[in-house]
């Protein structure tokens, strides 16, 4: 039984030193936020149905390519807003691209987001405020090369129904919050 462990350990030890294929490097080297790279270093503006609220994100690298940070500001009215921020980092031990996002208000969320195509698909997760909690999912659909649509429902006692829809424009160099 040991001699035959030897040969196949050697087998596994050599195909484990083995240099990686091409597919495999380019995956490897690719950067786990490449989801969300279309979004880095420019500021997206949205305005919600009924025009008198809008919502501006602005995505930049943290430590040089290690994080993203999403700021973002709404715009209810004359004089009222809303602050939140996002963390986007890589979980390599779950393979995972999460986010951790906190807000003025004192809610905070935690969740996942994936790409299928050129969507990012943020699952189902939870967004908590003084003790109360609210079931979301999102979806962000690019729409040509500066823009793209958010689309978000809540769960509603265990039905998903239409949150809003936000058509997100990306602003000119400089323009930000």
């Amino acid at each position: 039984m040991q001699a035959m462990q030897t040969p196949l350990t050697l087998v596994l030890l050599a195909a484990a030193l083995a240099p990686p294929s091409p597919a495999v490097a380019a995956a490897a080297s690719a950067s786990p936020y490449q989801a969300l790279a279309f979004l880095v270093g420019h500021c997206w503006k949205g305005t919600f149905p009924g025009g008198d609220v809008t919502d501006v994100h602005c995505f930049s690298w943290v430590y040089g390519d290690k994080f993203v940070r999403d700021e973002h500001v709404v715009r209810r009215g004359a004089g009222h807003e809303d602050r939140g921020e996002s963390i986007y980092l890589w979980d390599a031990a779950s393979g995972q691209l999460q986010y951790l996002y906190i807000e003025s208000a004192g809610g905070f969320s935690r969740g996942t987001v994936s790409r299928e195509g050129d969507v990012l698909v943020f699952p189902p997760s939870h967004y908590t405020e003084n003790g109360e909690e609210q079931t979301y999912r999102s979806r962000w659909q690019r729409s040509g090369e500066h823009a793209y649509e958010v689309i978000t429902e809540f769960s509603v006692k265990g039905t998903w129904t239409p949150g809003f829809r936000v058509h997100m424009q990306e602003l000119p160099p400089g323009e930000s919050h």
